[in-house]
């Protein structure tokens, strides 16, 4: 019965996808203009889809999801780049051990709960009473996170996380302390732009995420190019110093980018039933906790690798490798919005597994062909700097992250599969098997002490993200199912 009514459900809402696609309760009606009349979501390309009527084709999906891999990609060099002037400062090996393994982990750590707020406020911001309510709780929140990260960066609370819960080689220590106190803007900057670049999609304006990122690379260039310049300052200072530079940067071009879409925003007349701060909790909580347990794995894989064999080295090459594999998988990260969006057309299914079929070969096609080739040891030797003595490991290690754009690619997909079906406790039930996994396989390499801890890190991240790909795969049968179903009906009535 259960399944009858979704299928039934969903068929409605995509039989009538003709007069309602892409428009949600903010909907644009010509450029700039909101209504107040629907409540399914925009997507990017709302005014240059066909028919909705029409089968989706793979230049469709390459449309839709060329602006958002492009943010996401830009946003994928950072960490290379950081990396890249770290390595070639005074006290290059100890600066890229405490910002991969220290800094960088606990900020992202720090900024999980409010990472979800960009989701958020594009799904239920549709006046100015929801804007200021989702605003007032990223206040309270960002601030209580400030308060965190600040109580870790400046007391003893450091020494006890750092040097005996994750047992960091004792030469990292001040280096990280010094990198996470640097790093303080980080959340209140990231919890800003998050919460306006949701009113920018809802409002038709997705290009200026784009923007946003290319001013956060453009400050955070000149920041690392004149630390690079003056090569005296160690290089945790001047990395975590463009970073900081660079997230508050982009923080303040969202501000002002968004207030076009706020005037349009304050004609819309206030919704018949307004957003509570109760329903507001109610919808953003689990959507909280799944960053937050997918993080933890984050410091979980510095600390395991800190009790391995050839530990310095291991969490100073940790940074450049993983920056590299980040970069290929965000353009599949990028892929769940899409997937989202294009779901609520008629026959989309097929298109959308062809795209994913395309971009995990592609994706993973890169790091393994740098992998098998000169190509790779060139990259980590010359443009990341990397020392000498590090570069086997590096290219050793870079075959097991190689398949891992690939599966994020599927995650993505089916993932896509699951919030558009609304069926989102099981993305929370795969990041919990994506963190035992990574556990089980970093646990296994402590006990064993056989590999250098880089090796094995690499392999737990591999486990981990195909442990969740396969996840998510199962969870989404239903759900794919249904879409079967509907598109059924659609052929038989076309």
């Amino acid at each position: 019965m259960r399944n009858t009514r979704e299928v039934s459900a969903l068929g409605r809402a995509r039989l009538s996808a003709g007069s309602q696609a892409g428009r949600g309760p903010l909907a644009r009606r010509g450029r700039g203009r909101y209504c107040a009349d629907s409540m399914s979501a925009p997507t990017p390309s709302d005014s240059r889809e066909p028919a909705a009527t029409a089968a989706v084709t793979m230049a469709d999906v390459l449309r839709v999801w060329g602006p958002l891999a492009a943010s996401w990609l830009l946003m994928g060099l950072e960490l290379p780049a950081v990396s890249a002037v770290m390595a070639r400062l005074p006290q290059a090996t100890v600066s890229l051990a405490a910002y991969g393994g220290v800094v960088f982990p606990t900020a992202l750590l720090c900024e999980s709960p409010i990472i979800m707020l960009l989701a958020a406020s594009t799904a239920v911001i549709r006046d100015i009473p929801s804007y200021r309510l989702v605003k007032r709780f990223m206040y309270v929140t960002a601030g209580t996170l400030l308060s965190l990260h600040a109580l870790i960066a400046f007391t003893p609370l450091f020494d006890l996380l750092v040097g005996r819960v994750l047992a960091v080689p004792p030469e990292v220590l001040e280096p990280a302390r010094l990198g996470l106190r640097i790093m303080l803007p980080w959340v209140i900057s990231i919890a800003m732009r998050r919460t306006e670049q949701g009113v920018l999609i809802r409002s038709g304006r997705p290009h200026a995420l784009t923007i946003g990122t290319a001013v956060r690379l453009g400050v955070e260039g000149l920041v690392l190019g004149a630390g690079l310049a003056y090569g005296k300052l160690p290089g945790i200072v001047v990395g975590t110093g463009a970073v900081a530079c660079a997230v508050m940067a982009e923080a303040v071009y969202a501000i002002v980018a968004v207030r076009p879409a706020l005037r349009e925003l304050r004609a819309v007349p206030p919704s018949a039933e307004p957003l509570t701060l109760r329903a507001f909790l109610r919808f953003y909580l689990p959507l909280m906790v799944t960053p937050l347990i997918n993080f933890i794995a984050m410091p979980l894989g510095s600390a395991a690798m800190s009790r391995m064999p050839r530990a310095l080295d291991s969490l100073a090459t940790w940074p450049v490798l993983s920056g590299a594999s980040f970069t290929m998988r965000s353009v599949g990260f990028a892929y769940n919005e899409v997937v989202v969006s294009m779901l609520d057309r008629p026959r989309a299914v097929p298109a959308l597994r062809r795209f994913a079929v395309a971009l995990s070969a592609v994706s993973s096609g890169v790091l393994l062909f740098a992998a098998a080739t000169p190509v790779g040891l060139a990259w980590f030797a010359r443009v990341s700097a990397l020392p000498a003595p590090l570069l086997p490991m590096a290219t050793a290690a870079l075959w097991w992250l190689a398949f891992t754009p690939a599966a994020t690619a599927w995650q993505s997909y089916w993932q896509g599969v699951l919030v558009h079906s609304r069926r989102t406790h099981g993305v929370t039930e795969s990041v919990v098997v994506t963190l035992a996994v990574t556990a089980l396989v970093l646990w296994t390499g402590v006990r064993m002490q056989v590999s250098p801890g880089l090796l094995v890190a690499a392999a737990g991240l591999l486990a981990g993200t195909v442990a969740q790909a396969a996840w998510l795969a199962l969870r989404a049968r239903p759900a794919l199912a249904a879409l079967a179903a509907v598109d059924g009906r659609v052929n038989a009535a076309a």
